[in-house]
């Protein structure tokens, strides 16, 4: 179930990023509105909707060169979220310097590093298929 959901996020990233970026921008900054994207931002985004169902739609288990990228960008940020935060910035905004981060936007990344590292763990699983007859043997 958690599966399909993550695909239709990722399916709804990829077709609506915009809707995405707002809910991560009200979240982590405190001046929203003034945020300036860089055109190239919205392709990030779709790139990150693309990531999440290519691992989780595969109906072959096993870790691939996308898995361990992913996993990798989760540990980094649970473990050391702000360098990424300020990475991500630079990459996505304009005006970063203009910006005004929200106290808990480090322990937002930590969760999104969660996010990552679940995606990349259930990637691993195989299909919902293959575990309900996991299950049932």
């Amino acid at each position: 179930m958690l599966r399909k959901l993550l695909i239709a996020f990722g399916i709804f990233e990829i077709a609506m990023p915009q809707p995405v970026i707002d809910a991560c921008e009200r979240i982590g900054l405190e001046n929203a509105e003034e945020a300036q994207l860089r055109p190239q931002a919205l392709w990030g985004a779709r790139l990150e909707g693309a990531l999440f169902v290519w691992v989780l739609a595969r109906r072959e288990s096993g870790a691939t060169i996308a898995n361990r990228l992913l996993a990798l960008a989760g540990i980094a940020l649970v473990l050391v979220p702000e360098p990424l935060v300020e990475l991500s910035q630079r990459l996505v905004y304009e005006n970063v310097d203009e910006l005004e981060p929200k106290p808990w936007v480090n322990p937002a990344a930590r969760l999104l590093g969660v996010l990552y590292l679940t995606v990349a763990a259930l990637s691993t699983i195989g299909s919902d298929e293959s575990e309900a007859e996991s299950a049932r043997n």
